[in-house]
């Protein structure tokens, strides 16, 4: 397929169509912008399609409003409105120009150029625009980085970084995605400037870090990183050779695992990930299960054994479980098909988390007194079934539990006198 037949695709959709036809009139302009024409020339799944316009955005809300569009006004402060069409979001933005930037934030005015509003934005292979006729624009150059796999910073890479010092995460994640290798004019930019990264935000800085870890190349990327103390900000040591040994290169991937294998040495890391990058509740759970899981196996060279695998499901739970054996396997430099590790895998999906066929009431029907005694009664028996393999067999469950009762006289529980 042709670059002007994937970009003819790109207008085809109804959407699209819609949108052009409300706003693409009377003297204004509409154009598709960045992502969606990126990854349309480059035949990768396409996200959400962002658009610029030279109206501004009241007039845009005006007239997608008049033809029955729904109008969102997300960001009418700066120039964004979001127009939904069939339940998907189209963000339109008024063509802006810079005045006066900080490293985090910038005051802008809106202007009607296209290659000015291509020239603030970061990386030529983001400047790219395709308008109602199917014309590809192309001011910085961005068409040629793109083919040649390259992310390049538009003019000066210290004056972009200075902009937004975000910037110089976004520098690695998209190389991560789209690159070969590292521009070193934009990599020796990021070096020098790295101490903004401290100005950004918590909630940035993680979102931006489990995009980047989710890249295909990410295990390559991060191992520049590392080297050039860009790491700082996580508060853990890096790890990038387990990053890297995670997943085949240029697969994409679980951000979350990227970031475990990356800095994950121990339980208290979750906590202190979770800080740096302001993960949430749930996120911060998954890493400490993973820590436990990995823990549990520390030291392994090969995938662990079948009862080793069902004591894991029983005492983390599944996910937990493959997230630390994925992390072993990492460690131990065992690539991802390896045959062991991939039956251990399987294990763990297919084999359900053995459930006790126990409890309290029976212990108390063998004369186990109601009091503390009991979740020590309990906690021994739990001992002797995991040793024994998690049996389910009725007749082996009750010699267990008699077992656990009759060690009751040495270790802090009794039975009744009858």
């Amino acid at each position: 397929m042709t670059d002007a037949e994937k970009l003819a695709a790109l207008l085809a959709s109804p959407g699209v169509r819609r949108i052009f036809a409300a706003l693409d009139r009377d003297g204004e302009e509409l154009r598709i912008v960045g992502g969606a024409v990126r990854n349309a020339l480059l035949d990768e799944t396409i996200g959400d399609i962002d658009l610029a316009s030279t109206a501004p955005p009241q007039e845009n809300a005006r007239r997608a409003e008049k033809a029955g569009l729904k109008v969102a006004l997300t960001g009418v402060d700066h120039g964004t409105i979001t127009v939904v069409i069939d339940g998907a979001p189209f963000e339109v933005t008024t063509l802006r120009e810079d005045v006066e930037t900080d490293g985090r934030r910038a005051k802008v005015r809106f202007g009607r150029s296209f290659d000015a509003d291509a020239a603030r934005r970061d990386f030529s292979l983001n400047a790219l625009s395709l308008d109602w006729a199917g014309r590809l624009h192309d001011p910085v150059g961005g068409r040629g980085d793109l083919f040649a796999r390259r992310v390049r910073f538009i003019g000066d890479p210290r004056r972009r970084i200075a902009e937004d010092f975000l910037r110089i995460l976004r520098f690695f994640r998209f190389s991560a995605c789209y690159g070969e290798g590292l521009d070193e004019q934009g990599l020796s930019a990021c070096v020098a400037l790295r101490e903004g990264i401290e100005t950004l935000s918590h909630e940035r800085l993680g979102a931006e870090t489990l995009k980047l870890l989710a890249a295909p190349r990410a295990g390559f990327v991060a191992g520049r990183m590392a080297q050039a103390g860009l790491f700082a900000y996580l508060g853990v040591a890096p790890w990038p050779a387990r990053l890297n040994n995670l997943r085949t290169d240029g697969e994409r991937g679980d951000g979350l695992m990227g970031l475990a294998a990356l800095a994950l040495h121990s339980e208290s890391d979750a906590d202190r990930l979770g800080e740096s990058l302001r993960l949430s509740n749930a996120q911060k759970r998954r890493l400490a299960g993973a820590a436990k899981a990995k823990a549990f196996w520390h030291g392994a060279i090969a995938a662990p054994a079948p009862a080793s695998l069902r004591e894991a499901l029983y005492r983390f739970g599944p996910e937990a479980a493959r997230d630390g054996l994925d992390l072993i396997r990492a460690e131990a430099g065992a690539p991802p098909n390896e045959s062991g590790f991939a039956r251990a895998r399987d294990f763990l999906r297919d084999t359900p988390p053995p459930s006790p066929p126990f409890g309290a009431a029976d212990l108390f029907a063998r004369g186990v007194p109601k009091g503390p005694g009991v979740g020590a009664a309990l906690k021994h028996l739990q001992a002797l079934w995991i040793r024994s393999g998690f049996p389910n067999d009725p007749q082996d469950v009750a010699q267990l539990i008699e077992k656990a009762c009759a060690a009751g006289e040495e270790s802090g529980w009794t039975r009744n006198r009858r």
